[in-house]
């Protein structure tokens, strides 16, 4: 069972729910997908009597703007609690507390931002919404003179995803507060099956520019991620799906590592990789990773890498720099961007005036090229955007 919703619905996504026939929830998105694929669709009253009746319900979304109808319309069962839990990053922390006694964290409420004093606080430390989505709100914090700027800069952002997204996706009432995780960043996609056994289907690397930078501009996967990372995620997602019940459930987990020291920043329930980039793994191992949800597959990992030995394969999200006025862009030069790259896979075009995120691409370079991905990492995408 699956509900669609906004931003995006990948071609890839949509004719695997054409192929498979999957019940597709009836609403907006799900009939809009429909104009061009024939896919499943099934009202409200019929979608979750089948949840209610299946023995075992498999339940995907593309988008966290679906868990406010989960949490509407499926309080009957556990669903809404967990996604809670999850979501919620100070009761996320709450769960995790035993198992990292000495980390910090606390809340605090939008409006009292403004009155907080930075020099209580041990430094450095991240603010972000206690419920957040695609690094929206996300500002490191080194010492007590950057304090002022964050709060603006906070604000400003406040303002501007107002409306944006659900309350049940990104709400700007409450922030947290904790202390800086250090080592490299990651995030992964898997299952938990019916025993609660995590399926690990990809992981990737979280490249940054600087220690000061927490945005989503690139991400990376390859053979040496997976096999340096594999064994301590499952052991530490294992533990997590004991502690919370886990079972039959999709997930997006975020960790940092360093020096096999793991501690997870944040879990997504329901969802893999926002916005249909879970296809990187489609792009790069073969792995439909939604299809694989449902059917219950397992990646046989020796054999996906027999075929792709010493490759990468780099995400990038494409942003409209944040000092042009969205306003003044009258289009983005794709072609120009798009010749950045040896080997593109995909580049999906995106409506920048409503997200400011103009391009998601997928492409393929090896270990012994690594300079196209630091590249497309630090480039200035200023001469790609068209002003009026």
């Amino acid at each position: 069972m699956i509900i669609l919703e906004k931003p995006y619905v990948s071609a890839i996504l949509a004719e695997m729910l054409e192929r498979l026939q999957v019940p597709v929830l009836r609403n907006s998105m799900g009939e809009e997908v429909a104009r061009n694929h024939d896919i499943r669709l099934m009202d409200e009253d019929s979608f979750v009597s089948l949840f209610r009746d299946s023995e075992r319900p498999l339940l995907y979304s593309n988008s966290e703007d679906a868990i406010g109808w989960m949490e509407k319309k499926l309080g009957f069962s556990s669903l809404p609690g967990m996604i809670e839990l999850c979501k919620d990053k100070v009761s996320y922390r709450k769960l995790l507390q035993d198992e990292y006694p000495d980390f910090f964290f606390t809340s605090i409420d939008y409006e009292a931002l403004p009155g907080l004093d930075p020099s209580t606080l041990a430094k450095p430390f991240i603010i972000k919404p206690a419920v957040g989505f695609f690094s929206l709100g996300v500002y490191r914090v080194d010492s007590d003179t950057e304090w002022p700027d964050v709060l603006i800069n906070i604000q400003r952002d406040v303002e501007r995803v107002r409306g944006m997204y659900p309350r049940e996706v990104l709400d700007t009432s409450r922030f947290i507060i904790e202390e800086l995780i250090n080592g490299d960043e990651y995030a992964v996609d898997l299952y938990y099956d019916a025993e609660g056994e995590p399926v690990i289907l990809n992981i990737l690397y979280h490249i940054f520019k600087s220690v000061a930078d927490v945005s989503d501009r690139t991400y990376v996967t390859s053979q040496e991620v997976i096999e340096r990372c594999h064994g301590v995620f499952e052991t530490s997602l294992r533990k997590f799906g004991k502690l919370a019940g886990l079972k039959n459930v999709p997930m997006h987990v975020e960790y940092r590592m360093e020096n096999e020291r793991l501690v997870p920043i944040e879990v997504n329930p329901m969802r893999f990789a926002a916005w249909c980039t879970t296809d990187i793994g489609y792009h790069a191992w073969g792995i439909n990773t939604v299809e694989y949800f449902f059917e219950g597959k397992k990646p046989d990992w020796k054999e996906i890498f027999s075929t792709r030995e010493g490759k990468v394969y780099p995400l990038n999200v494409a942003i409209v720099p944040e000092d042009i006025d969205i306003e003044d862009v009258k289009d983005i030069d794709y072609e120009g961007f798009a010749s950045n790259y040896g080997n593109l896979l995909e580049m999906r075009k995106m409506d920048y005036r409503k997200y400011r995120v103009f391009a998601f691409t997928f492409s393929e370079t090896d270990e012994k090229n690594r300079g196209e991905i630091d590249r497309m990492l630090r480039a200035d995408l200023h001469p790609y955007i068209i002003k009026k």
